[in-house]
């Protein structure tokens, strides 16, 4: 039976059970479109890099002797959709069976869905075998219970596992969770080494790109690009990590410096989301390295590692699915504001901010500390609509798929599932952002004032919002101390407060 195989951007495992299948009658469609560049303006860097990834993965394929059927953005036959894409193919070929391997984010569901609905042909689904969990997995472990605490799922995923467990079953170290050492501000020691780049060329997909009008934000220098596109380079890169980055990863996972773009972090993200590294291997590859330099390397830094991919990834993912569609329309917190324009340039004089988000647009990149308690916070702070914040980090990042994306910023970053994913709201003053990076050292605002024309605007706008939200974050109780000291402060010096927030929220621009 002719049979066409559908692979998407996201889906490119080497190790499926598919290309163990030798039929000659099996064809495999992969297809650059429209479609996926204009659902949402995303960083160029990021088009770039699942667009040189396909590429390489389609002539991997066919170096293993597998017809393959690769639409470049160009291609005269290309609709820049993926429903009449494989109409057209199953019309012009013939073909009596549709395949295709269970998508990540919703709306390519619901349209896999459509279509296979559509086509007078036989269609299947199969799972695209890279996580370690079902879509189910989640909202079944946590049925019956009041609350969908990560520290639960992620110890239950360390059990099932048997990731970095003692003979009797217990959590090597004597803990489950060092979170507690992980939070080490970086002052230039220990030395950080230089990220695992390949400089390659990628000027002929620049060039279809801008061929094609298609709007991206962000920079890219097409004779330089550092992202891994190939398993082997990704491989490169874990490798990496491993041996360079891993002995001190967990200690300085949250800090932040304005002459670092990596620190620490392994940049493994876009690998793994696009499935070129699985996540079992990078555990595996990374615990295996640990255990061989265990003399020089803490418990902590592995912990650490592992608790980002086996706990947050598979739970994030899991969260999506369990809400989705409604996730997408959660604004607990009734945010309405703009985002700031200074998130599409960087122009601004927090210099918090404009290292960030400068480092988004120039890099595709930032961690996860800049994202939630730097552009994430200010954004929450200024009661932007989650729907911007949405689409700002959905598009500027070379990790971003929704399946992640979303639950990390409605859920984590902006409280807008009302406590389903964060027990609290993450935000904060300045005092934070000072204690774990330099940033403070050279901005025009003193992050010690609160209410003059100099103070950190971070400082009243994180008052403001525990006063302005606090009917809606009364009855959570990690918020209790917050109120406490708010119901200490002098009428005065709430008014104060009030009134310099206010003026940032107007036009934070202007700051």
């Amino acid at each position: 039976m002719k049979k066409l195989r559908l692979i998407l951007g996201d889906q490119l495992n080497h190790n499926h059970s598919w290309y163990r299948d030798d039929d000659a009658d099996t064809w495999y469609f992969i297809a650059e479109m429209r479609q996926e560049t204009d659902y949402a303006r995303h960083h160029i860097q990021k088009v770039v890099a699942f667009f040189e990834a396909m590429a390489e993965f389609a002539a991997w394929l066919k170096a293993r002797g597998k017809n393959v059927i690769h639409y470049t953005l160009d291609h005269p036959d290309n609709t820049q959709k993926l429903g009449t894409n494989i109409a057209a193919l199953v019309a012009k070929h013939e073909f009596a069976c549709f395949q295709y391997q269970l998508p990540d984010e919703y709306r390519l569901d619901q349209q896999l869905q459509q279509l296979a609905d559509d086509l007078s042909i036989t269609t299947e689904a199969c799972d695209s075998e890279h996580f370690l969990t079902e879509r189910n997995t989640l909202s079944e472990f946590f049925e019956g219970k009041k609350s969908l605490l990560m520290e639960s799922f992620y110890r239950h995923m360390r059990k099932q596992h048997d990731i970095l467990l003692t003979s009797a079953g217990e959590p090597e170290g004597g803990q489950w969770n060092f979170d507690q050492s992980n939070r080490k501000k970086w002052n230039g020691k220990p030395e950080i080494p230089h990220e695992r780049g390949f400089r390659k060329n990628v000027a002929k997909t620049v060039s279809r790109l801008e061929k094609g009008d298609v709007a991206t934000i962000g920079t890219i220098d097409p004779k330089q690009f550092s992202w891994p596109t190939s398993r082997e380079d990704a491989l490169a890169v874990l490798r990496h990590f491993c041996s360079e980055l891993l002995p001190h990863f967990g200690d300085y996972q949250d800090a932040m410096h304005d002459r670092e773009v990596y620190l620490f972090h392994s940049r493994l993200s876009f690998a793994l989301n696009s499935k070129l590294l699985h996540p079992q291997e990078v555990i595996d590859k990374a615990i295996e390295h640990w255990r061989a330099h265990k003399s020089e390397i803490d418990i902590s830094q592995i912990e650490g590692f592992v608790r980002q991919i086996l706990g947050w990834r598979e739970y994030m993912r899991g969260i999506y699915w369990k809400s989705m569609p409604g996730y997408r329309r959660c604004n607990r917190l009734q945010n309405q504001k703009a985002l700031p324009d200074f998130y599409w340039s960087g122009d601004t004089d927090m210099h918090c901010l404009h290292h960030a988000i400068r480092n988004s647009l120039d890099n595709a990149y930032a961690h996860h500390i800049q994202r939630l308690m730097v552009t994430g916070n200010f954004a929450l702070l200024a009661q932007v609509h989650p729907d911007e914040v949405d689409a700002w980090y959905l598009g500027i990042y070379i990790d971003a798929i929704e399946w992640v994306e979303m639950p990390n910023t409605r859920g984590m970053s902006q409280f807008a599932d009302g406590g389903l994913v964060a027990t609290k709201p993450y935000v904060s003053s300045g005092s934070y952002i000072h204690k774990m990076s330099n940033y403070c050292d050279s901005c025009r605002y003193n992050v010690k004032e609160r209410t003059s024309d100099d103070a950190c605007p971070f400082n009243s706008l994180y008052w403001h919002f525990i006063e302005e939200k606090r009917e809606l974050l009364a009855h959570n109780p990690r918020m209790s101390m917050m109120f406490h000291q708010l119901d200490k402060m002098s009428d005065s010096d709430r008014k104060a407060l009030r009134k310099r927030a206010r003026a940032i929220i107007q036009d934070p621009d202007k700051f």
